[in-house]
């Protein structure tokens, strides 16, 4: 597996390629917003690993720039910036995930494997259960022609639900498809979210998509409910 790092501290971006080549994946690296683009164009990457906060061009535009050129190179953002409004921007970019500094060697790894199992580096087709309908890689929802707002962790349950409509899914089986590995958090989350999914699009529909099954887990609707 290559991965090419855009990181502007030397000493970040060294010991990042150093721990990676360790891991025995092939690494190539940039300091700055254009050479990043360059490199991501005239060569084939596995996953970019993308500082926000790079001279000549941030990282949000560099990111924009690959989406807009057709390159689905899964992209994780690493920012020494914190917030939930960054994070929006980076997964609005086109960005596929965001980990803030400082950070544990072992969960960037991790978040590097996740991504590399979730994507195969093509554009994501829609995804559509009745009428309701994503794109995942603009990372917009409708039901019908009325668009949805999700936050993007909101956006990522649905899809995973939608990807697996008809299909009851466990607490378990949705973090693990949803959260990065080794979540150690109460599994309890799921409900929070799907009850904030509801919110969103069903009832305002006077619909009833995502159906619990009881002990069990949950179900969303193939029809769109």
């Amino acid at each position: 597996m290559k991965v090419l790092i855009i990181e502007d501290d030397e000493k970040v971006a060294a010991m990042v390629a150093r721990g990676l080549e360790a891991e025995g994946f092939r690494v190539d690296s940039a300091l700055n917003g254009p050479d990043g683009i360059r490199l991501a164009t005239e060569h084939s990457y596995d996953i970019i690993i993308l500082d926000i906060l790079l001279p000549g061009r941030n990282g949000f535009l560099v990111c924009a720039d690959l989406r807009k050129a057709d390159d689905w190179t899964p992209v994780l953002m690493l920012t020494a910036k914190d917030g939930d409004l960054d994070e929006a921007e980076a997964l609005d970019t086109g960005a596929d995930d965001y980990l803030t500094k400082p950070f544990s060697f072992a969960v960037l790894v991790a978040r590097v494997r996740a991504l590399l199992r979730r994507s195969n580096g093509k554009d994501p087709a829609p995804v559509e259960a009745g009428d309701l309908y994503i794109d995942p890689a603009a990372r917009r929802a409708w039901r019908s022609d009325t668009e949805i707002t999700l936050t993007a962790r909101q956006f990522d349950v649905l899809e995973f639900l939608l990807r697996r409509s008809g299909q009851v899914l466990s607490k378990t089986e949705i973090i693990n498809g949803v959260w990065e590995d080794g979540f150690s958090g109460d599994p309890n989350i799921v409900e929070v979210y799907v009850r904030r999914l509801r919110s969103k699009i069903d009832e305002p529909y006077g619909r009833r998509a995502i159906e619990t099954v009881r002990g069990v887990g949950y179900r969303l609707a193939s029809d769109g409910g």
